[in-house]
């Protein structure tokens, strides 16, 4: 049986009911076709999101840019069938594509992400879309002032999840009352029930607890459903969570509440089955209500930015330097910053000072400050977002969604590598430029004095994607002039003359060592080429090619990092196997302790004299 029809000027609960069904039968059929997928997980859900885009949500699917459109976003990413047969139903896609999925050239991924123009944000990592969500409320609450809504489907399984219940903390810390949050409790995950399968009082009282206000219903109850949806609308000062009661691979009888069924499409002959039993193809068709039209509340704006001057003689941290320049990126409207409680060593708190309707203190949680990150994004702001470097450890998978999500977000994490001195290893970041430098469209910057530093943070306001600076605790000697010029992908040669030996490559604290280095061989009448490899990734292979070619391939490469995948791999990268390289790797080879940053980096062999050996060694042909 296939059904075709309009939805009525004012959608009636029975079509809701309908097209409930509707999308259960197409989140089969496509699973199905595509021999994988998760149509259980889809099915128990699909009243709650039948009701919301046939009665509440306002959103024009031709215009998905409108500033004025709610914003829906899947947690839960593996109910991708769900939403693309939502899609279907509102007309923005075909069921010819719909039967794509999963293909390989298809928009409609194992999971969804921004290849489709109505995806804010790649999903499928559980426990993500609901604090990505958090930022795009707080844009919407704190920044845009519009009267867009922010939906959210969770599952129960993700709300395991740490991510989850630090996004509701700042959600009730926000009193972010745009958001709806709607959990889908269908008790079943993976491999059988979920820690607290349906016992719907625990979730409420955590609900309460983060200061959220939750109302529990039965989540195939299309009244009930549409009564929560009224209520979070009208609610005074918090976010909603609506915890639904549903059962997974609800409406086909034989897999209703049954372990084993999950991320398993039905095979053809149940399908054909089930899809009978649910009343046969529908093709519905709803009209979701428009917003009214607005204008963006994010302007961008050429400004005159006047960047931070440092003289030759001024000691400055990097860390310092960034501070002083994302205040005078603060002219330019759209910058935004966040930082996780330790504004006052990141000098994020200059620019909390400066503009605090634009900065969000996310406190120690650092999973929702990449989140908040990536939502303030969506919304087309430029986000900086900073931390210790060691604690952004703590919420690299968001990074690495980010990637995917295709966001353009910045991130400064400060005191990394053995030179913080006594803090102890705990605090040393000592892998972040390996972790930062393997995500999708990553750019990684280290600078190593502070008018450097101030360029590149102007830089990275307009750079897209990912990107990462590494700044330093100490305050170290200025190198450059304010007039010097810096690019991404570029390096600067420090030092150099027609009769250089050997190349000292560095970044950030090391290259300073290097200079100090090069300074020791001058007096042994060695002459060595000093580059500062400010840009890790992209890197500046032309730069380096010419210096292994003008000192017959000796390389001496120094990094306050492991030896792993940091500067030393970013070298090596830009060079192929015949190219006759001689390299002396210096990294940070055991576990730091504590100490003063000179004993430490003494200790890890990066300091000025272990340069000096190391390219005395190269030169003897050892």
């Amino acid at each position: 049986m296939s059904v075709t029809t309009e939805a009525p000027a004012t959608t009636d609960l029975e079509f809701a009911r309908q097209l409930g069904q509707q999308l259960r039968v197409d989140s089969i059929r496509c699973s199905t076709a595509a021999g994988s997928g998760h149509p259980t997980s889809s099915m128990s859900a699909a009243d709650l999101i039948a009701v919301l885009i046939a009665r509440y949500l306002q959103y024009d699917w031709n215009k998905p840019k409108d500033p004025n459109n709610d914003h829906l976003i899947f947690s839960k990413g593996h109910a991708s069938p769900l939403y693309y047969s939502m899609l279907k139903a509102v007309g923005a896609i075909t069921d010819t594509e719909l039967l794509t999925f999963r293909k390989f050239g298809s928009r409609l991924q194992g999971h969804p992400t921004p290849a489709l123009p109505w995806v804010d944000v790649a999903t499928g990592s559980l426990g993500q879309g609901l604090p990505i969500a958090v930022g795009v409320a707080m844009a919407g609450k704190n920044l845009d002032k519009l009267p867009y809504h922010v939906w959210v489907l969770c599952g129960d399984s993700e709300l395991a999840e740490g991510s989850i219940w630090e996004a509701l903390d700042k959600a009730g810390f926000y009193g972010l009352s745009n958001l709806t949050a709607i959990m889908d409790i269908n008790r079943l995950g993976q491999r059988g029930e979920t820690e607290y399968g349906w016992s719907m009082d625990a979730y409420r009282r955590r609900v309460e607890a983060f200061g959220c206000f939750p109302i529990v219903i039965d989540g195939h109850d299309v009244t009930a459903v549409d009564r929560a949806y009224g209520n979070a609308l009208s609610s005074t000062g918090k976010p909603t969570v609506i915890l639904a009661k549903t059962v997974k691979g609800k409406g086909f009888s034989e897999i209703e509440n049954k372990d084993g069924w999950h991320g398993k499409a039905l095979p053809p002959d149940m399908a054909e089955r089930a899809i009978k039993e649910l009343g046969g193809i529908r093709h519905l068709k709803v009209k979701t209500a428009k917003p009214e039209a607005g204008t963006p509340a994010v302007k961008h704006v050429e400004v005159q930015v006047e960047l931070p001057t440092y003289k030759k003689e001024d000691k400055v941290a990097t860390r310092k330097a960034y501070g002083d320049a994302l205040v005078a990126l603060g002219a330019i409207p759209d910058v935004v910053a966040m930082d996780g409680e330790v504004s006052n060593s990141t000098h994020a708190d200059e620019f909390a000072k400066a503009f605090p309707d634009r900065f969000f203190e996310i406190y120690i949680a650092e999973q929702q400050l990449v989140a908040t990150a990536v939502g303030m994004s969506v919304c087309g702001y430029r986000p900086f977002a900073s931390t210790f470097a060691a604690f952004f450890s703590r919420a690299y998978d968001f990074i690495r969604m980010a990637g995917i999500s295709q966001a353009n977000i910045r991130l400064v994490g400060s005191h990394a590598g053995v030179e913080i001195g006594q803090d102890g290893p705990s605090q040393m970041a000592l892998e972040d430029l390996a972790a930062m430098r393997a995500i999708h469209s990553s750019t990684v910057l280290y600078p190593s004095d502070p008018n450097q530093t101030a360029k590149l943070v102007s830089l990275m306001a307009d750079e897209g994607g990912i990107v990462y600076m590494r700044t330093t605790r100490g305050a170290y000697p200025t190198i450059y002039g304010p007039t010097d010029t810096f690019k991404i992908g570029g390096a600067k040669v420090v030092r150099q003359s027609a009769k250089d030996k050997v190349t000292l490559i560095g970044a950030g604290v090391t290259l300073h060592n290097c200079i100090a280095a090069a300074d020791t061989l001058a007096q042994k009448k060695i002459a060595a080429r000093v580059i500062d490899l400010y840009s890790v990734k992209p890197v500046d292979a032309k730069t380096l090619r010419e210096a292994a070619r003008a000192t017959k391939g000796r390389l001496v490469i120094v990094e306050d990092h492991y030896p792993q995948g940091g500067l030393g791999a970013a070298v090596l990268e830009a060079f192929g196997p015949d190219d006759g390289l001689h390299v002396a790797h210096l990294a940070v080879k055991g576990l730091p302790a504590s100490g003063k940053p000179e004993e430490l980096m003494n200790a890890a062999g990066i300091s000025a004299r272990h340069i000096v050996a190391a390219a005395t060694k190269l030169l003897a042909g050892k």
